[in-house]
């Protein structure tokens, strides 16, 4: 999609969303927009419904209930992270797949948490109300953190549900999110790596598609799968062309409100910094993993992570490059700011305080990246430091003073990562910090007085082998014990890994503060905007994602790509074509199950199909819905020109892309001989 086009929507200060667009507030759904564009109407039992049978994956992704004893269905992508920590006798769970026969054969998952979106309060006058007039924007920062602590002890200690403040609009609505949270959670099948993500890395984000990007989970409570009230009937038929269809899931992040400022800081600062980094951190992987079969195994996800987010970030950095697109917008801003300037001059003069809070922001944002967003410290064992530092330093204060990630309400989710007994491999460990501690030394300087501290005399690589090979912080058991040991066992620590973070804490402090209170500046801004903009076009609209429960909506439709007709549906059989196209040569060869079961499949069956629902990352899994509420498919991805969606929805050739759940249903039957399965999404409301 030409980022010209997409301005024309955007950037359009009043006109009406196009019939598809957004990702909606569950608590304030698009029932008008629907009714008038596809005669459908949204009832509240439907909408309750729907909200509670999605499920939120804390490493990022969505997924769906499927069963009342507690079966959850996500793509393999979401679940992979997971799989590869798991270990069977010493099998590859992602190059073999995975199979539960019974209950007891469920793997249980190392520190994944699942939530479950039970209720949604506006708490907006509760937190706002914080902030005095007069405040300085440091004072006001932190009466809006006390005031959210305070919202969120108050909630978990009187629900026991998990609760999260939300900022909605850029700070003009905040919401209370409150969550069931399971903890134990266990898989229960997922194909094998070649089936998931068949096409690899050449067929990412293209399409058409011929992909087996699913897996289930299953949700335990006191030992036993969990009793679920709410949970998606598996339409066997699945989704058809021309069909309406929802989509029920927590897109992470967009941009679409941000100001022309704020967009030329992600364009000449933020993008960048992150482009070069990915490209830089998927050659060092890809460099690697190449030595030998095992550092492959190791850093295959980590290289697919950084391959998606290399592309996602390229095609963000186009439309931002686009010159007509970024002029149309700075117009528009102007248009804006005139129509403010009589009955809501406080708006008008809103873009210029986001502007220096910006300038403000870059100043230190190089420093910020490095120290505090901790990119150069690339290996998982900075972060356990840094929390168990931290946490001793927090925990002498009140509540609301704490930094937010070590207040009481989110103490069970904090605790959950940091006696994670997944797998820590030194060997990689190295790798990757040696990486990051170059990097560290090229962008702020080898004679940086920190840098200088940080690398104590010795180059990246040597310093790097003597973090990683004398910490003990892979153990677990030596992470809570110095966790429990407060702030006196965590002084007293000789750990290398722990002086680091202790050393590099007192600047990352700062910057964070610093950052804080430009955040604090930029909200209080876009406060004023959306509360003119509300007066002036109403407020039937929706917030940019937040990683939050959203609704969108869209029709089953192919689309022309250079003149080809691209068809809305592909097939098992095609899956087969386009391995034979390509000689079968990774990642386009099958796994041998699947060469196996070749006459035993229905080729013509539906595999994956494309929709105009409107989603961005973090929609992977999202369960995709028909009008009776009945799962039709399971999101897995957008098409390259769906990638921009991130700054704005024109539906164009811009796809939403999904598992079709036919094509699921006859893999299971045949190809991985999952009767159980089967069983429990078609034949029982309750296989228990």
């Amino acid at each position: 999609m030409h980022p010209l086009r997409l301005a024309g929507i955007l950037l359009a200060a009043s006109a009406a969303a196009p019939a598809d667009e957004g990702m909606w507030l569950f608590n304030k759904p698009p029932v008008r927009r629907i009714k008038e564009a596809h005669g459908f109407e949204i009832t509240p039992a439907w909408l309750d419904h729907l909200q509670k049978a999605s499920v939120r994956f804390n490493n990022g992704g969505s997924g769906s209930f499927v069963s009342a004893a507690g079966l959850i269905l996500t793509n393999h992508h979401v679940g992979a992270g997971v799989i590869q920590k798991l270990r069977v006798q010493e099998r590859d769970l992602m190059k073999d797949g995975f199979l539960a026969k019974t209950r007891d054969e469920e793997l249980k998952c190392p520190d994944l948490e699942l939530n479950i979106l039970i209720d949604i309060e506006d708490v907006t006058a509760r937190v706002t109300d914080a902030v005095k007039e007069g405040m300085s924007a440091e004072q006001a920062a932190a009466a809006r953190r006390a005031a959210i602590a305070e919202i969120e002890r108050s909630s978990f200690s009187e629900t026991g549900l998990r609760s999260d403040v939300v900022t909605l609009y850029r700070g003009a609505l905040f919401h209370l999110h409150r969550y069931k949270r399971y903890t134990d959670v266990r898989l229960v099948f997922s194909p094998e790596k070649q089936a998931g993500f068949f096409g690899g890395d050449p067929d990412n984000f293209e399409y058409p598609r011929h992909t087996l990007d699913f897996c289930f989970f299953r949700a335990y409570e006191d030992g036993k799968p969990a009793a679920i009230g709410h949970f998606l009937t598996w339409n066997p038929k699945g989704a058809a062309e021309g069909e309406l269809v929802f989509v029920s899931g927590h897109p992470g992040r967009t941009n679409r409100s941000l100001t022309h400022a704020q967009l030329v800081s992600l364009r000449d600062v933020s993008l960048p910094f992150s482009y070069e980094r990915a490209a830089r951190t998927e050659a060092m992987l890809g460099s690697w993993a190449s030595r030998n079969r095992d550092n492959r195994r190791l850093a295959e996800l980590s290289i697919f992570s950084f391959q998606n987010a290399r592309k996602v970030m390229q095609a963000n950095l186009g439309a931002l490059l686009d010159p007509a697109f970024m002029e149309r917008k700075a117009r528009n801003e102007d248009r804006l700011r005139k129509a403010f300037e009589s009955g809501h001059p406080e708006a008008a003069a809103a873009y210029d305080r986001i502007a220096a809070a910006e300038e403000e922001s870059n100043a230190h944002r190089l420093r910020t990246e490095m120290l505090e967003e901790g990119r150069a410290f690339a290996t998982a064992l900075f972060p356990i430091a840094r929390t168990l530092v931290r946490a001793a330093d927090e925990e002498e204060k009140a509540d609301g003073e704490r930094l937010r990630e070590y207040q009481a309400a989110g103490r069970v989710s904090l605790e959950l990562q940091l006696f994670s007994d997944k797998p820590i491999f030194k060997h990689q460990e190295i790798v990757t910090l040696t990486d990051s501690l170059a990097f560290l030394c090229a962008k702020l300087g080898a004679d940086d007085p920190l840098v200088r501290r940080i690398m104590d005399g010795k180059p990246p690589e040597k310093r790097a082998t003597e973090l990683v090979a004398r910490t003990n912080l892979d153990d677990p058991e030596y992470r809570r014990e110095l966790y429990l040991g407060g702030k006196d066992a965590v002084s007293a620590s000789s750990d290398p890994m722990i002086v680091l973070a202790r050393l590099v804490d007192e600047e990352a402090r700062a910057l964070r503060a610093r950052q804080e209170t430009c955040d604090e500046i930029r909200n209080q801004a876009h406060q004023a905007i959306a509360a003119a903009r509300f007066a002036l076009e109403g407020d039937d609209s929706y917030p940019d994602a937040t990683f939050t429960l959203r609704l969108s909506y869209g029709l089953v439709k192919g689309y022309l790509n250079h003149g080809e007709k691209l068809p809305a549906h592909t097939t098992l059989g095609g899956l087969y074509e386009r391995s034979e196209a390509q000689e079968a040569t990774p990642p386009f060869d099958l796994p041998e199950r699947w060469i196996r079961g070749r006459d035993a499949i229905d080729t013509d069956t539906p595999l994956n199909f494309v929709c105009t629902a409107d989603i961005t990352g973090g929609n992977s899994g999202s369960p995709v819905v028909n009008r009776a509420g009945e799962l039709v498919g399971v999101i897995f991805d957008s098409n390259l020109d769906g990638i921009v969606h991130s700054f704005g929805y024109f539906e164009g050739n811009g796809r939403a892309l999904a598992v079709h759940t036919a094509g699921m249903l006859e893999a299971l039957k045949i190809v991985y001989d999952a009767g159980e399965i089967v069983e429990e999404l078609t034949f029982s409301s309750n296989p228990e």
